[in-house]
């Protein structure tokens, strides 16, 4: 599981800090996309950190695709990539049995539903595209929306 959100944050953390320089961003996009950049990069630190004290070992980060060529494609890839992370938390979170790796986990979902948050306000889109409760994805529903994304 925390190999699998090892992943999903090396692409955001990607996405953001190497994609974002390339697609001309201004503005607030810009400013979000270091900000946003920046504390994927420390997910990415710490899922890492907790990989290796569980005894496991982290998975190697991928090569990504990213389909997106100007501010407007990269945002909403970003909201989508937001909002298919805070799912994909909520759909692992009844699999952790540990308490601190629960709170880790709970920890970095509020995060990510910050970010889906700021931009849809951004960008006009919906703040909480599900209603009320956010629907958790499975596995196989994440690899669907992100999956085409990694080129490992």
């Amino acid at each position: 599981i925390l190999n699998f959100a090892l992943t999903l944050e090396y692409l955001e953390a990607d996405f953001y800090q190497v994609k974002g320089k390339t697609v001309g961003l201004s503005g607030q996009a810009k400013s979000l996309a270091k900000s946003f950049g920046d504390e994927e990069a420390e997910h990415v630190s710490a899922l890492s950190k907790a990989i290796t004290a569980s005894g496991g070992k982290p998975v190697a980060k991928p090569k990504f695709s990213f389909p997106v060529t100007n501010q407007v494609s990269f945002l909403k890839l970003a909201y989508l990539l937001e909002n298919t992370g805070v799912s994909a938390y909520n759909g692992a979170g009844p699999s952790l049995t540990s308490k601190p790796l629960l709170a880790a986990a709970g920890s970095i979902v509020q995060i990510e539903a910050r970010h889906a948050a700021s931009i849809a306000v951004l960008t006009g889109m919906k703040i909480t595209p599900d209603g009320a409760f956010d629907k958790p994805l499975s596995v196989k529903q994440v690899l669907a929306k992100a999956g085409p994304l990694i080129k490992k």
